[in-house]
């Protein structure tokens, strides 16, 4: 089968090679790395032939590592394609800086996909999404999308507009939520099951079931257990006791607002501006270098990226360091990705968190709007599994925000500024129209690529 994977100059890229290469499914057997920078896609193809030789040294990697090709031309990377990842960032790490920027100046939070900056950046980014779709839709119409790109649920929603259920959004964070709870409570998480509903970045785990049993009520009881999840370091045991659930760590940003904002303030640069700063010296060494050294800078640059992950949220609780991951470890967006094509081409049925058309699944929401939910996969699709009711907190939270993707997504379409600042003052997490018109007049004036979807 064939893989077009769009923004194949981006450093996550090979975390999703390495999964393809160690399937002994051989599900995928060439993949086409789409990108508008060709510098980066030569880099980024080095890393990959250092990675297989790497792999092959070490015993784990498949017979028949599938086939690299690079392309710059959008038609000709999704032609034919059987899967389509979407991990594009429109913008670039520029406009992530932007993103968390022009927030926190206005005394927001700074985040890439939660708030003013989520906001901002689907506003620039639905209008390509909108375009893959199309042009999916015209040359491979039966491929599968599964869209990375952030912020997922409202990209995904806005690409099934025009895809229906053939465009499946991703996320890592459940997936190592369950693993963390699962370790802590000591039992497979192959043989739990995990009741969590929300939107992306926008959810509660709420249940951990084991033969028909509840583990999760003992679990928030004991305070030695929930010391080793990361979640509970970051929350505080206290504040989930209370909610009687455990949150995704992106919640963190919304149940501690002030002091999230407050710790950006004090970290110095920024999330963005960090990985700006890493990932140009990264690149800057191009394609000519040795596979085995780019492999091995890119290793070493992993590393570091994971470790510092929400680094200033995680000090500022003493949630202590983030564990930095194997490359085999990496639960997240390469496993997920490679049980979903398996699933999808037919093979094992997988049951997996993923952001997809509601269809009833979860109340409170109309069946078209994208949610991210426990579902069933087989050859012919997701199918989202019924979720009982959000607490009413929760479940008003998740309405608000669905109205400021919709709205986000109604800007981008029309490409109007008023619907822009109406999704931002809305938008639960920026509390004046006044600070969100000072947002937008930043981002219009930095970034080219939103000036070109808001003309007026």
């Amino acid at each position: 089968m064939r893989l077009a994977l769009l923004g194949g100059g981006g450093f996550r890229v090979p975390l999703v090679f390495h999964a393809l290469t160690a399937d002994p499914h051989h599900t995928v057997d060439e993949v086409v790395l789409y990108d508008r920078d060709l510098g980066r896609l030569h880099r980024v193809r080095t890393v990959l032939a250092g990675l297989v030789e790497h792999a092959a040294e070490q015993g784990r990697t498949a017979s028949r590592p599938p086939r690299v090709v690079v392309s710059t031309d959008l038609a000709e990377a999704v032609s034919g394609a059987d899967f389509v990842f979407c991990a594009i960032r429109v913008g670039g790490l520029d406009g992530r800086v932007c993103d968390e920027r022009a927030a926190l100046d206005q005394g927001l939070l700074g985040q890439e996909t939660t708030g003013a900056g989520g906001v901002c950046y689907g506003l620039r980014t639905v209008p390509v999404a909108v375009r893959i779709a199309r042009a999916v839709r015209r040359l491979t119409p039966d491929a599968w999308v599964v869209n990375f790109t952030n912020p997922a649920g409202m990209v995904t929603e806005a690409m099934a507009a025009e895809l229906g259920d053939r465009v499946v959004g991703i996320c890592d964070s459940p997936v190592g939520l369950f693993a963390r709870v699962a370790r802590a409570l000591d039992v497979d998480p192959d043989l739990a099951t995990f009741d969590y509903a929300g939107l992306n970045h926008l959810g509660w785990l709420r249940r951990v079931l084991v033969d028909g049993v509840d583990l999760l009520p003992s679990l928030l009881a004991d305070d030695a257990r929930l010391a080793g999840v990361e979640e509970a370091r970051l929350f505080g045991a206290d504040w989930l006791r209370t909610l009687r659930v455990v949150p995704n760590e992106y919640l963190y940003y919304w149940y501690f607002t002030a002091d999230a904002v407050r710790s950006s303030r004090r970290a110095g640069p920024t999330r963005g501006e960090y990985l700006r700063d890493q990932q140009a010296g990264f690149y800057a060494a191009g394609g000519e270098q040795d596979p085995r050294a780019a492999y091995e800078a890119w290793q070493a640059a992993r590393r570091d990226r994971e470790r510092s992950y929400m680094a200033d949220s995680r000090e500022a609780t003493g949630a202590g360091a983030r564990e930095a991951p194997g490359l085999g470890d990496d639960g997240g967006y390469p496993a997920v990705a490679l049980r979903l094509m398996t699933a999808l081409a037919g093979g094992r049925e997988a049951s997996l968190v993923l952001n997809v058309r509601n269809r009833g699944a979860l109340p409170g929401l109309d069946d078209d709007a994208v949610v991210e939910v426990p579902c069933r996969v087989g050859g012919s699709g997701p199918r989202a599994v019924a979720v009982g009711p959000l607490d009413p907190g929760a479940g008003a939270l998740v309405q608000s925000v669905k109205h400021v993707e919709r709205t986000t997504i109604d800007a981008a379409r029309a490409g109007s500024r008023a619907l822009a600042v109406r999704a931002l003052a809305e938008h639960p997490l920026v509390d004046s129209v006044t600070r969100a018109r000072a947002v937008l007049d930043t981002q219009l004036a930095r970034l080219p690529e939103l000036a070109a979807v808001l003309p007026r």
